[in-house]
């Protein structure tokens, strides 16, 4: 068992799991971390816990120390200068007229690399616009492309529930959505109802995808035929959460039975 703790980090799509390196770390502190390619600042997002090291997907990190003013300035300081190589890269693709839709810029901490998020329909042949940006900011650059849950999460925004998009305020991956989950929960399959902000499937709807599956077990099928104790009917309508359903029985009418 180790004990960690999850940073966040601008360059990282995913949280990154620190080795705490035996200090005494809590929410929000900004730490420097020690990355493959060199050392990130980041934010520590949960309190320190253990954990078995053979459950992560990620290599463990460490925590080199926690940052001080000087590394916070140049945290700053390099989000001031993102933001305008972000402008400047914006220019450019309208110059090379590029179908891509560029939505952030990060340096690295110690600036030996520029990154560019961006959402395109299509492979785009970025090479002159990064020679471009490579011989402007003297710097490695990267252009990566994302989809439109990464663009959502980045983005942020209020998703039909009125709160913040789960995507941006907790969920550390996104895992797989189907349209079965939707049918399920008994749902109206109108891509208006069941669609987020990004156009994809509610991340929700996975939420408790296995107690509707846990309560169906008992129900039967809309369309099935069924014997009740009234006569031999078909279930036209049922309620899942309630564990009822309703029946059509010839010259009886329409009946009511709960599991």
């Amino acid at each position: 068992m180790q004990e960690i703790v999850e940073v966040k980090i601008d360059t990282e799509e995913k949280l990154v799991c620190c080795d705490t390196n035996q200090m005494h770390l809590k929410k929000n502190i900004t730490v420097i971390v020690q990355m493959e390619k060199g050392i990130a600042f980041g934010k520590v997002v949960t309190d320190s816990h253990r954990i078995d090291l053979s459950k992560l997907k990620e290599p463990l990190r460490k925590i080199v120390r926690i940052a001080n003013k000087k590394d916070y300035y140049n945290y700053k300081e390099n989000k001031k200068q993102a933001r305008e190589a972000l402008i400047t890269c914006k220019k450019l693709v309208k110059k090379h007229n590029l179908n891509m839709n560029i939505l952030d810029a990060i340096y690295a901490f110690d600036k030996d690399q520029l990154l560019f998020h961006f959402t395109a329909d299509a492979r785009i042949d970025f090479r002159e616009l990064a020679r471009e940006l490579a011989s402007m900011y003297k710097t490695r650059i990267e252009l990566r492309q994302i989809g439109v849950r990464d663009k959502a999460k980045k983005v942020s925004g209020c998703g039909v529930c009125g709160q913040k998009l789960c995507c941006s305020r907790f969920l550390k991956e996104f895992t797989s959505v189907s349209i079965s989950m939707a049918k399920n929960q008994n749902l109206s399959l109108n891509p208006n109802k069941i669609n987020g902000v990004c156009g994809r499937l509610l991340c929700c709807l996975k939420y408790e995808d296995d107690f509707y599956a846990e309560c169906r077990k008992t129900i039967p099928e809309v369309g099935s035929l069924i014997e009740c104790k009234e006569g031999k009917g078909k279930v036209i309508s049922i309620d899942v959460l309630q564990k009822k359903y309703s029946v059509e029985i010839p010259n009886v009418g329409i009946i009511e039975v709960k599991e």
